[in-house]
């Protein structure tokens, strides 16, 4: 009985205090309303869709009108021949490019910072350029540099006295061109974020590093790395969260018959197959398997990251 009380004074607390503070910022949650209207109606209001997972979709029943089969879709999905290769290369595809482009814009941060002069804001400008270029652009220069008879790199290759080679059909060399042209055209990106964090160093500890003789390494390990951390476990966190979502756009541009073997993963997966072969329900099933998988890890490393750093994103 007790309990049963306490619980309705905090009801009635909660409700009170709510109240009071709706009355007092109702300026500034007028101002959220629209954003909050447009997160109901295009992110939840969606998510009726995950309803076609569960059933054999027929577009002229509807969505509510088509028959419940259950889990048949995911059972097709995990029988699929092929379902071990494009979870495999969505996993290889996904951690290269965290291994090698998460990283990187961290010490490039770190590099820049205890630059002075005109060369810091140069090579920021440099390297953020290809973020601005749209993935059709970035692919289209892929094709045309590592063209076999006139690419400027088989040509160096063939300078050197080798042999050209086929990159964009070799499925060996997908992954290898699928990364480093993810971080070329997003390292400059990256490093913004952890500059603009370092900006953030009170000045006074870099005086008191140099009076105790630091050297610029020991101040970016004691005192940049230190500052930027949170926003590197966040980034982390997020990351590893969307481990699973492969780029669709660049890796479907860069596919083709020759370098399916290393190119299929879940994401073109489910455009062929829910668009393409119009079998919406597998498509779906797909996606939300997809789905639930990025949202475990994305779990998973915020509840490690919390006990181990003290950092999450909640």
């Amino acid at each position: 009985m007790q309990r049963t009380k306490r619980r309705e004074l905090n009801k009635k607390g909660y409700f009170s205090r709510l109240k009071r503070d709706l009355v007092r910022n109702k300026g500034l949650y007028l101002l959220s309303l629209p954003t909050f209207v447009f997160v109901i109606i295009f992110m939840y209001v969606p998510m009726v869709g995950i309803l076609l997972a569960f059933k054999n979709y027929n577009s002229v029943l509807g969505i509510f009108g088509s028959p419940w089969i259950g889990f048949d879709n995911f059972k097709a999905f995990f029988e699929y021949y092929y379902f071990k290769e494009v979870l495999l290369n969505t996993v290889k595809v996904s951690l290269f490019s965290l291994l090698f482009g998460f990283p990187l814009p961290i010490v490039l941060a770190l590099l820049l910072n205890s630059i002075k002069g005109r060369f810091k804001k140069v090579f920021q400008i440099v390297s953020y350029i290809p973020n601005f270029l749209s993935t059709v652009v970035v692919v289209a220069m892929l094709l045309a540099f590592l063209n076999p008879t006139s690419g400027i790199v088989n040509t160096i290759i063939k300078a050197f006295g080798g042999e050209a080679k086929d990159f964009i059909t070799d499925p060996d060399w997908f992954i290898p061109v699928f990364v480093i042209s993810g971080v070329w055209q997003s390292i400059g990106w990256s490093t913004v974020i952890y500059t603009s964090a370092l900006s953030g160093v009170d000045t006074q500890l870099y005086d008191a590093a140099k009076i105790d003789g630091a050297s610029k390494f020991q101040t970016m390990i004691h005192i940049d790395f230190p500052t930027i951390l949170p926003t590197v476990i966040v980034s982390l966190i997020l990351a590893v969260g969307g481990i699973m979502s492969v780029a669709f756009e660049k890796v479907y541009l860069l596919q083709n018959e020759l370098n399916t073997s290393a190119s299929e993963v879940i994401s073109t997966y489910v455009y062929k197959m829910g668009l393409i072969n119009f079998d919406y329900g597998f498509g779906t099933a797909v996606g939300l398997f997809n789905s639930v998988i990025n949202f475990v890890l994305c779990l998973l490393v915020n509840f490690v990251a919390k006990k181990v750093s003290g950092y999450s994103i909640w």
